[in-house]
């Protein structure tokens, strides 16, 4: 079962060195390097990470919580609140409850101080600066 080996010659290949064009890319990636190193950048993601992961954490934990009580606390989550409704309940309604919350939360943080950093960014970056 030999095979010819294949070479990669015909009109996929650019003859000659390369041009402008195919040097743009480089330039473009040199660009958002030094972007993505700058201080303004550094800022960006850290007003998002401050924000973003204790939430992420206070959400996980309180998820969890929910779920140690369901599987450990059977007595105390089936306490009745009001009629047929008992804790359990209530707390799996508390879970949607602070998904939404967050996410709102999240977004209204997001408008106020991460998209203007965004988008003053991203400007720049088109600008070439």
């Amino acid at each position: 079962m030999d095979t010819a080996p294949t070479t990669k010659e015909g009109p996929d290949e650019p003859d000659g060195p390369p041009t402008a064009e195919a040097a743009a890319p480089a330039a473009g990636n040199d660009r958002f390097s030094t972007l993505q190193s700058s201080a303004e950048f550094g800022e960006l993601r850290r007003a998002q990470r401050s924000f973003a992961f204790p939430l992420t954490i206070a959400f996980v934990s309180w998820y969890l919580l929910y779920v140690l009580l369901s599987n450990y606390a059977g007595d105390f989550m089936g306490t009745t609140v009001l009629g047929n409704i008992n804790v359990a309940f209530v707390l799996g309604l508390a879970q949607f409850l602070t998904t939404f919350l967050i996410a709102w939360w999240y977004s209204r943080h997001a408008a106020a101080k991460l998209d203007p950093k965004a988008e003053a960014l991203r400007a720049r970056l088109e600008a070439g600066e």
